[in-house]
C-alpha cells in the first residue's frame, strides 16, 4: 500500500479514535449493547456519507480550499458565517476534551518521577509540548501519528484480550428505554465519527487523486466502527450498569476517564488491566489531539488568508490553542459534557452543511470529478436527519 494512504488511513483512525471511544460505553450505557450498535451503525453512514459529500464539493474547488471556502462559494455569506461558528464551536470543543484529558498523562509521568505539579501546569506541558509537533508541519504530525497509532493499536489488543474473559453476557442485554429521552447517547456518538473534518487536508497531502482520498476515506472510517463495537463489547460486559463502581456511577463522576480505570480495575482486579487502560486513553487523546489540531490549523490559515510562514505560523498556533487551553483551566472536568456539545456542532458542521453544500454545488457545478450517488433525495434526507437530531438534542 501507497505509505501516504497508509499514513492518512492512520490519520483518520487517530482522529476518529480518541476520547470519543472512551466515552462511548460510558454515554450508551443505559441503551445496552444492542442499542448502542444501533447508534453507532446510523451515526457511521450518517457522518461517512458526509464525508463523501465533503470531498465531492471540495474537488470542484482548488485545493487549498477549507470548509470556509467551500461554504461561501455554495451557501454564501450566511453559510460561510454558519461554517465559521459551528467549526470553531466543535474543533474547540474537541480540543477541549482531549487537553484536559491529554493532562492526565502528563500528570501520571510526573507523579512517576515522584514530581507533583498541579492540573493547571499540566494542561499548560500537554499543550505547548504536543502544540509544537503541530507547529513542525503535517509530516511531523504524519510520523508521530504512525508511531502513535501503532502503540494504540498494541494497546487496544491487549486490553481487549485481557478483558474478554470477564465479559458477562448478561451485562450486554440490560437496557432502559428511558435513556432515549436524553440525547447525550446520540451526540457522543455522532461525535465519535468527526474525522470529515479532515477531509480538505487530506485532498492536499494525497494530491486531489480521487481513488486514493476515497480508498482512505472508506477504509479509514471502517475500522473506527469494527473498534468501537469491540471495545463496547469489553466495557459493557465487564463493568455493570448500577452500583457504585457502575457505568451510570463513571457517567456522574467529575473525572470519567480515571472513574472508567477504576471501575475497570475494580470489575478485574488486575494491575495488566489499569496499567494498559491508562496507556491506551493516553493514546487515545494524543493522536485525536494531533489530527483535531492539524485541521484547526488549515482552517484558520484558510479563513484569515494567511500563509504558514513565518511569524503567521505564530499566530495560527496561538489561536488554535489558547481557547481550548482556556476553556480547559476553567473547567478541568467538563469530558462528557464537551464530547456532547461537540457532537451537536458535529450534526450542522459535518451533516447539515455538507449535505446542503453538495445540493448547491451540484446546481453550480455541473462537470465535476466525483459525484456521490444516490441523488438530490439522498441530500434533502440527510438534511432532514440532521435538523431532526438538532430538535431532539434541544427538547431532551
Amino acid at each position: 500500500m501507497d505509505h501516504k494512504i497508509l499514513g492518512s488511513i492512520l490519520l483518520i483512525v487517530g482522529t476518529t479514535i480518541g476520547a470519543g471511544m472512551l466515552a462511548l460505553p460510558i454515554a450508551t450505557a443505559q441503551l445496552g449493547f444492542v442499542g448502542s450498535l444501533v447508534f453507532l451503525f446510523v451515526c457511521w453512514f450518517a457522518m461517512t456519507s458526509c464525508a463523501f459529500l465533503l470531498l465531492e464539493v471540495n474537488l470542484s474547488m482548488p485545493a487549498n480550499s477549507s470548509l470556509v471556502t467551500m461554504a461561501r462559494t455554495t451557501l454564501g455569506p450566511a453559510g460561510q458565517i454558519l461554517s465559521w461558528v459551528t467549526f470553531l464551536l466543535l474543533l474547540y470543543s474537541l480540543l477541549s476534551a482531549y487537553i484536559s484529558g491529554g493532562s492526565g498523562l502528563v500528570q501520571y509521568l510526573f507523579a512517576a518521577l515522584d514530581v507533583h505539579v498541579s492540573a493547571s501546569m499540566t494542561s499548560i506541558v500537554f499543550t505547548v509540548f504536543f502544540g509544537l509537533i503541530v507547529f513542525i508541519g503535517t509530516h511531523a504530525i504524519d510520523y508521530v501519528n504512525r508511531g502513535l497509532m501503532f502503540a494504540k493499536l498494541i494497546g487496544y489488543v491487549l486490553l481487549v484480550v485481557l478483558l474478554m474473559p470477564f465479559v458477562t453476557v448478561s451485562h450486554l442485554a440490560l437496557t432502559d428505554v428511558s435513556a432515549l429521552s436524553t440525547s447525550g447517547a446520540l451526540m457522543v456518538t455522532v461525535s465519535s465519527f468527526g474525522y470529515s473534518v479532515i477531509v480538505p487536508s487530506l485532498r492536499i497531502y494525497l494530491a486531489s487523486d480521487i481513488k486514493k482520498l476515497k480508498k482512505t476515506i472508506f477504509i479509514g472510517s471502517l475500522i473506527p466502527l469494527v473498534c468501537y463495537i469491540i471495545w463496547d463489547i469489553a466495557i459493557m460486559g465487564v463493568v455493570p450498569l448500577n452500583g457504585p463502581d457502575g457505568l451510570l456511577a463513571v457517567l456522574h463522576a467529575p473525572n470519567s476517564t480515571r472513574a472508567l480505570v477504576a471501575s475497570l480495575t475494580a470489575a478485574v482486579s488486575s494491575q495488566a488491566v489499569t496499567l494498559f487502560i491508562k496507556f491506551f486513553t493516553s493514546i487515545c487523546v494524543l493522536t485525536s489531539f494531533l489530527g483535531v489540531s492539524l485541521c484547526l490549523t488549515d482552517f484558520l490559515a484558510d479563513g484569515f488568508k494567511l500563509e504558514k510562514v513565518g511569524f503567521n505560523r505564530i499566530i495560527i498556533q496561538v489561536a488554535t490553542f489558547l481557547p481550548p487551553l482556556i476553556i480547559v483551566l476553567i473547567y478541568p472536568n467538563a469530558f462528557i459534557a464537551a464530547l456532547e456539545y461537540a457532537g451537536i456542532y458535529s450534526v450542522v458542521l459535518l451533516i447539515l452543511i455538507p449535505a446542503w453544500m453538495a445540493y448547491r454545488a451540484r446546481q453550480k457545478f455541473q462537470d465535476v470529478a466525483f459525484r456521490v450517488p444516490g441523488g438530490n433525495g439522498f441530500l434533502v434526507a440527510l438534511m432532514v436527519f440532521a435538523v431532526a437530531a438538532v430538535i431532539y438534542s434541544a427538547v431532551c
